[in-house]
C-alpha cells in the first residue's frame, strides 16, 4: 500500500508521525481541504505528465493550473498529462494519493511557484485519505524537488 511506503520514507526523517490519514475521502482538492479544514488553495496538489521517455511531477497550490504556454516555454514540449492507468506504474502511488514522496527512482519532481505564498501547505501521502501539513522549506527537501517552476495560472 502507497501510505506505508510514504510513512516509511518519512520515518527517515523522524515524521511518520505527522502523516493524516482521514475517514473520509481527501482524493482531490475540494475533498482534502474539507477533510483538513483548511482553503483548497492550500492543497499541494501532484500533477503528473510525460516528459519524453520520462515521467516528471509538478506540485501546485490547489487554485492553480497548468499555462500551457509557460510549460512549453520551461519544458519544450506541450503538457500531456499521464493516463490514469499509467499513474501508479510509473509514479509510484494511484490517482488520488499522488505526491512526491517514496515515488518511484527517475520521476523529477518540481514544484510550482504558486506555493510560495503559503507558510504551510497539505500534500496528499500515497493514499485518498491521508495528508500531511509541510513548511515551504519542508516540503522542498522531503520532496527532492529538481527546481522551482513558474509553469501555473490562478
Amino acid at each position: 500500500m502507497a501510505i506505508e511506503k510514504v510513512k516509511a520514507y518519512f520515518r527517515n526523517y523522524d515524521m511518520e508521525d505527522k502523516v493524516l490519514e482521514f475517514d473520509v475521502s481527501s482524493a482531490t482538492v475540494e475533498l482534502a481541504a474539507q477533510a483538513l479544514g483548511c482553503e483548497p488553495c492550500r492543497i499541494a496538489k501532484s500533477l503528473t505528465f510525460t516528459f519524453g521517455e520520462s515521467p516528471i511531477m509538478i506540485v501546485a497550490a490547489g487554485d492553480a493550473k497548468i499555462d500551457n504556454a509557460k510549460y512549453k516555454a520551461k519544458f519544450g514540449a506541450k503538457a500531456k498529462m499521464l493516463k490514469y492507468d499509467e499513474v501508479e506504474p510509473l509514479i509510484g502511488h494511484g490517482v488520488g494519493g499522488v505526491c512526491p514522496f517514496g515515488i518511484n527512482e527517475g520521476v523529477k519532481v518540481y514544484l510550482d511557484e504558486s506555493l510560495k505564498r503559503f507558510e504551510t501547505v497539505f500534500p496528499a501521502c500515497g493514499s485518498s485519505n491521508s495528508a500531511i501539513e509541510l513548511t515551504i522549506p519542508q516540503l522542498e527537501k522531503y520532496s527532492g524537488f529538481s527546481e522551482w517552476v513558474d509553469v501555473t495560472k490562478l
